[in-house]
Order: structure tokens, then C-alpha cells, then sequence
């Protein structure tokens, strides 16, 4: 896997990412776990990779 995610974007992945799993702890309504969903960016900016990127072709990361 090379990486195709710039370092902006892998920063803000991780932010939004953690965001979204904070809310599933502070939120209780019955549609809460959709908050879960914040694993998908953390995990793709953490990694930094993206599995429709590399099949878009697209590619964020500066560096060879």
C-alpha cells in the first residue's frame, strides 16, 4: 500500500475521526452509533490510505 493521502488531509481525517467517536460517547439518542462511522477516517488517516483513492486514481500526497 503506498500512501495517497497528504499530510493536511491525514491531520484532519484523525480530527474529524476522533470527533465522531467522541460523540458516540456523549450522545444518546437511537441513531448514536452512526457516530461510529468516525473509525473510517481515523483509520484511513492514521494508515494513510485510502481504498477509493487508489481506485479513483487520486492522490493527495506530495511525496514519491
Amino acid at each position: 500500500m503506498t500512501k495517497n493521502i497528504g499530510n493536511f488531509e491525514r491531520i484532519l481525517r484523525i480530527v474529524v475521526g476522533l470527533a465522531l467517536i467522541a460523540m458516540f460517547f456523549l450522545n444518546d439518542s437511537a441513531y448514536s452509533w452512526l457516530y461510529l462511522l468516525g473509525i473510517i477516517p481515523l483509520a484511513t488517516g492514521v494508515i494513510g490510505w485510502c481504498p477509493p483513492y487508489q481506485w479513483l486514481g487520486i492522490n493527495t500526497c506530495k511525496t514519491k
